[in-house]
């Protein structure tokens, strides 16, 4: 679906954007392909390692100064577009606890801009990059990213059928900028003394930043609008984590950091009665009508069928019957 259609990135030089990017150029035809993000040197060094790259088509990949704050440049930016992914956020957890207008301001203003300036543009698909914090949000970050989820599937009303609009949960991505596999590999490549775990019983949902990009490309296919696509991942003990990219090497318990969990939920209890499961996902189903479409979603765009899962249950990353083990983790972020 996306062979001669135009997509924009926001937050594009992101770690998400960037493997996003790369993919679509290698695996398909696009007319245009925007990267809209605000960091003027990050445009100019993905630009220059695109340029090395073999499906690099200077004729296709446009880069936009821009913020989604700015509603108006948005609007500029989004002229021509058929399919919009929203990846732009402020997500550091701590940092949020200590900023929240200036979470509030990216995260929830700029998805009401992103929302706008699609439904001015006609843009056919917009798909909004969630995480697992949204679902039962005790921090700022997981408070605002639950609001734009919320604005993102109530937009399919204001859309008119003309613009579709999902949202796409998931946790933990392998490797991404800000996240504890990075600060790990620096402690162990700067010779530390141990390893830093805030809670001995800690679990995070694990995907790689190819199993996420992949998983947004095939909701692309699969979305009538209204839905929050949530993959079937594993879950790590983050002591296991350490033990995986450092055997041997001892950690200490420096306590639960501000906004924090113990472990994440991608579909809280209090949604069951929403949520479908499919084979390899679920889907949280809008808790409004719509006017302008089916809400039926039982059955999604590829044919696949879903069927509700039991009251009560929730998709928890400590209670996840898929847990990686030592050996597993070290893999998982080889391939990563």
């Amino acid at each position: 679906m996306l062979n001669g259609r135009s997509v924009l990135i926001t937050g594009g030089t992101g770690s998400f954007g960037y493997r996003y990017a790369s993919t679509l150029l290698e695996r398909y035809n696009l007319k245009r392909l925007v990267i809209f993000s605000r960091d003027e040197l990050k445009q100019y060094e993905m630009e220059m390692r695109f340029l090395q790259h073999s499906a690099y088509d200077p004729d296709v990949m446009r880069f936009f100064i821009g913020d989604v704050r700015d509603g108006g440049r948005l609007k500029e930016a989004m002229r021509g577009i058929d399919i919009v992914i929203h990846a732009a956020a402020l997500k550091q957890v701590p940092v949020a606890e200590y900023n929240p207008m200036e979470c509030i301001k990216t995260n929830i203003h700029g998805a009401e801009n992103v929302i706008q300036a699609a439904l001015e543009n006609k843009v056919a698909n917009v798909i909004a990059l969630s995480t697992d914090k949204a679902a039962n949000p005790i921090n700022l970050y997981g408070a605002t990213k639950l609001a734009s989820d919320k604005l993102f599937v109530a937009a399919n009303n204001m859309a008119g059928g003309r613009s579709r609009f999902s949202v796409v949960r998931y946790g933990n991505v392998v490797g991404s900028r800000g996240s504890v596999v990075p600060l790990f590999k620096k402690l162990i490549a700067d010779g530390a003394d141990y390893l830093p775990i805030t809670h001995e019983g800690m679990t995070r949902f694990w995907i790689t930043l190819q199993e996420g990009v992949d998983f947004v490309l095939k909701d692309l296919e699969r979305m009538q609008g209204g839905e929050i696509f949530v993959p079937k991942i594993p879950s790590v003990h983050i002591v296991d984590l350490a033990k995986a990219m450092a055997p041997g090497m001892p950690t200490r318990t420096i306590g639960i950091r501000p906004g924090e969990k113990l472990h994440e939920v991608m579909c809280p209890q209090d949604d069951s009665h929403l949520t479908l499961e499919y084979d390899d996902h679920y889907v949280i189903t809008p808790s409004i009508n719509f006017f302008s479409t089916d809400n039926d979603l039982r059955v999604n765009k590829l044919g696949e069928r879903g069927t509700y899962v039991a009251q009560g249950s929730e998709y928890n990353s400590g209670t996840n019957p898929h847990f990686l083990g030592v050996e597993e983790i070290r893999e998982y972020n080889h391939r990563a």
